[in-house]
C-alpha cells in the first residue's frame, strides 16, 4: 500500500475521556473496513490502551465496550503504536503490550506516514 492508503489516528486521551477513545476507534475500524492500512499512535495517558487487560474498563455510558473496539481493530489488522517517552514515563512494562502493539517514536512514525497519509487527532 502507498502512503495515500494509510490512516494514522493520534490519540492523546485515555479513559479519562472515554468518548474520544470510542470515536477514535470507531474511525479506525471504519478505515480498516474501507481497505486502509491503519495505525493509532497513542500518546500521554492513551499509551495504557496498548496494555493487556486495560481495555476491560468502561469508556462511557452507551458506548460500545473498549475491549470490543480494540479487538475489532486488531482483527482488522490495525496496529497500536505507543509513544516510548510517554510509555516509559509511566513506568509501564513493554512485556505487557498487546499483540498488535509496539513502541514507536516520532522519527519512525514520520517514515510510516510518508507523503499523502490521512491523519486524524483525538
Amino acid at each position: 500500500m502507498g502512503a495515500s492508503d494509510r490512516v494514522l489516528i493520534n490519540l492523546a486521551t485515555g479513559l479519562e475521556d472515554g468518548e474520544k477513545v470510542t470515536v477514535a476507534f470507531l474511525v479506525a475500524t471504519a478505515a480498516l473496513d474501507a481497505g486502509k492500512e491503519v495505525s493509532v499512535w497513542l500518546t500521554k495517558e492513551a499509551v495504557r490502551l496498548a496494555l493487556n487487560g486495560f481495555a476491560a474498563n468502561v469508556a462511557c455510558d452507551g458506548c460500545p465496550p473498549v475491549a470490543t473496539l480494540l479487538e475489532q481493530f486488531a482483527e482488522g489488522g490495525g496496529e497500536l503504536l505507543a509513544c516510548p517517552i510517554c510509555f516509559n514515563a509511566r513506568k509501564l512494562d513493554e512485556a505487557d503490550l498487546v499483540s498488535n502493539g509496539r513502541l514507536v517514536g516520532a522519527t519512525p512514525l514520520w517514515q510510516w506516514i510518508g507523503d499523502g497519509a490521512t491523519v486524524f487527532s483525538y
